[in-house]
């Protein structure tokens, strides 16, 4: 049978059928609606799910999972040698053991290799190893979504998206969320949230702009993007060689999982649009739903269904009665006041994304005034499915509702109705303390409040304690967690990690929480929080307040991160204590006061627990009714670096006046 110019029409339709294929899988463009029976490489925790979802880590706590599209395309135009224009698209979720809350993130890339069998999970994402990272020989582009905070890679947040140069130091990030195209206003979106959403990842090769754009999964894709910067990426991407391109994601302390819905990528043109009713579905959180009642009677007469609506309905209804009236024993027992949810409702309009404070623990808090009494109060939202023994921690959490002191933020009532959990506590109206030291637009706190800050939070802990019926660890001491009232006096809270235990009993091993930077030295080792490794949190803190500076951090054209600990120990081995202080302090501050603060400082977070005073102690060298022990920092800081299994007799204040005891240190840590 002829065809076309006398060439057989099987051979014309044979090479229209090769030619679709060859376009369907070629260089430039390819789309995966799900990845079941896909081709697509995955190593170590990576995995596709039989129901086709990319599931990149499992849960597997501090490891990492990468995908890679099998065939390395080539970016550089073979004309002038600049990168193509690209354009990518792709659908994730991350779900841990509450929305909000992971570790640590996902990142797509483009890579010359597909061995990152070196690459370091946690922070590093999976991406890049700790001596690799800012190399540019990695010739690595990425896009990184976030969820922790590393202050040793400069991150601002920890929910935010990221442009990434060879670098897991972002060259420009923000806050996840996306630009509603009628208003022009910024919603947030909670990357960790369960939810799926959707990333479109946007190269212009003439104009050299790199675009990213956020949106809730049904959304289309909003026209301001998220985070744009102009950067060449010639420079970045390997000439004359392929590149891969795929997905890399880690876990840190928490069980997390990260997943892919689905993919497209488009070179010289758009990625093809993914239908987002036919991706695999995420797995079911919760039990599955029971049959409808309905479904069973629908072939009942009509007499029948109407007796059965109306039985239904009566059944409902007399149990949001009961369930109105119930009131546990727990909650009896622990007795703060209960809140209406129809007055929070009211309280934060409807919890606007407007009167959102932040988040953080384990939830999100918005800002709110009671019709009633008009007073400003901070409501935290809990989901009761966040986490297990919800009903322990929900009467450990109340329990601290009894907690009365003025340098502690009061825990005014909660509230419990539809599966979530509503805290309500005092509305600070001057935010936190960290963004008063670290936030050049905010104004300086002169000498006098931040001794009167770091006085208030040492009264609060040792009420916490000492003081109280039982003993509370607070377990997350930081600058963050210390909120300022309208009078600037600081305030501790943010009790999420706090642990209760009687006095003259001792603490049970837990998993090891805090923040980098604040965690003592032996909580790593026992799992053991006590009063001691709080002590070592407030030395850090009383560091960071007097000097201005965050623990750890990573300064420019260093390899190793800057340790504030051993910064102020070295200008005290060389008698410059002064030096340590705040610059923006401008030398308008009482040197005395100064000094004993970084003294008690590091006397505090003495990597030996029985070199720490306890917070008495500390309360009386920072109100002036002890001498602070000049000779006991000596020694315990000097024999510190000598033999371990040496004693040493190190003599500490008694809890109650001023004279000393004395006790004998073993250095291998015995007493």
């Amino acid at each position: 049978m002829l065809g076309i110019n006398g060439i057989p029409l099987k051979l014309i339709l044979f090479l229209c059928l090769h030619f679709s294929f060859l376009t369907a899988g070629d260089d430039h463009q390819f789309i995966y609606p799900g990845f079941a029976g896909s081709d697509i490489i995955v190593n170590g925790l990576a995995e596709v799910t039989p129901n086709g979802l990319l599931h990149m880590t499992n849960g597997s706590t501090q490891l990492k999972g990468q995908a890679f599209h099998p065939t390395p395309l080539k970016f550089h135009d073979p004309l002038n040698g600049t990168v193509q224009s690209f354009s990518t698209s792709f659908v994730f979720a991350i779900r841990s053991i509450a929305p909000g809350v992971s570790a640590h993130g996902l990142t797509f890339f483009i890579s010359p290799t597909k061995n990152m069998s070196n690459a370091f999970s946690n922070q590093f994402l999976g991406l890049l190893s700790k001596s690799k990272n800012g190399n540019s020989s990695n010739h690595i582009f990425a896009v990184e979504l976030d969820t922790v905070l590393s202050s040793d890679l400069l991150d601002k947040d920890d929910n935010h998206v990221g442009i990434d140069i060879n670098d897991l130091r972002s060259v420009k990030a923000h806050y996840a969320g996306y630009y509603d195209d009628m208003s022009g206003n910024f919603h947030n979106l909670s990357l960790a949230s369960f939810d799926a959403m959707q990333v479109w990842v946007d190269y212009d090769g003439g104009r050299k702009q790199i675009s990213v754009t956020l949106a809730p999964l049904q959304m289309a894709k909003p026209r301001k993007p998220l985070v744009s910067i102009t950067y060449d990426l010639s420079g970045v991407l390997k000439d004359n060689h392929k590149s891969y391109v795929g997905f890399s994601s880690s876990t840190g302390i928490l069980d997390s999982h990260h997943y892919v819905l689905g993919w497209s990528f488009g070179m010289n043109q758009p990625a093809p649009a993914i239908n987002t009713s036919k991706l695999p579905k995420l797995p079911r959180i919760g039990p599955k739903p029971r049959s409808k009642l309905l479904e069973i009677v629908l072939p009942v007469a009509s007499a029948t269904l109407v007796l059965a609506l109306v039985t239904v309905i009566f059944l409902v209804i007399r149990r949001k009665i009961r369930y109105a009236e119930l009131r546990e024993d727990w909650e009896v027992e622990f007795g703060p006041h209960r809140f209406s949810y129809k007055d929070l409702f009211h309280a934060t309009e409807g919890f606007k994304n407007k009167h959102l404070l932040g988040i953080g623990g384990f939830g999100r808090v918005y800002k709110g005034v009671l019709r009633k009494s008009k007073s400003e109060v901070a409501v935290k939202r809990v989901s009761h499915e966040s986490r297990q023994g919800m009903k322990e921690f929900i009467a450990e959490i109340v329990s601290m509702g009894r907690l009365r002191h003025k340098n502690i933020v009061q825990l005014l009532g909660y509230c419990r109705r539809k599966g979530e959990l509503l805290l309500v506590y005092d509305y600070m109206p001057n935010a936190s303390l960290d963004k008063y030291l670290h936030d050049n637009t905010m104004q300086t706190l002169d000498w006098a409040q931040r001794f009167r800050i770091v006085q208030g939070v040492a009264s609060g802990l040792l009420y916490l304690h000492e003081d109280w019926e039982q003993v509370v660890i607070h377990r997350d001491i930081k600058a963050s967690n210390v909120l300022l009232d309208g009078d600037m006096n600081g305030r501790l809270g943010d009790f999420g990690l706090a642990r209760l235990y009687d006095h003259g009993t001792d603490p049970q091993t837990t998993h090891v929480v805090g923040t980098m930077g604040y965690i003592a030295p032996e909580l790593t080792r026992t799992g053991r929080a006590s009063t001691l490794t709080d002590v070592f949190a407030f030395g850090v803190f009383l560091l960071e307040v007097t000097c201005g500076r965050r623990p750890i951090s990573q300064q420019d054209g260093q390899d190793d991160p800057f340790m504030l600990v051993d910064w102020v120990l070295d200008h005290w081995q060389k008698e410059s204590l002064p030096n340590a202080v705040d610059t923006r302090l401008l030398d308008n501050y009482n040197v005395d006061e100064a000094c004993l603060a970084l003294k008690l400082g590091l006397l505090c977070s003495h990597p030996l627990p029985i070199a720490r005073p306890n917070m008495r102690q500390v309360m009386q060298y920072l109100d002036g009714n002890a001498l602070f022990p000049e000779q006991i920092l000596m020694e315990v800081i000097r024999n510190g670096g000598m033999d371990r299994g040496t004693n040493y007799v190190v003599s500490l204040p008694a809890p109650s006046s001023t004279s000393y005891g004395t006790m004998s240190v073993d250095l291998s840590g015995g007493r």
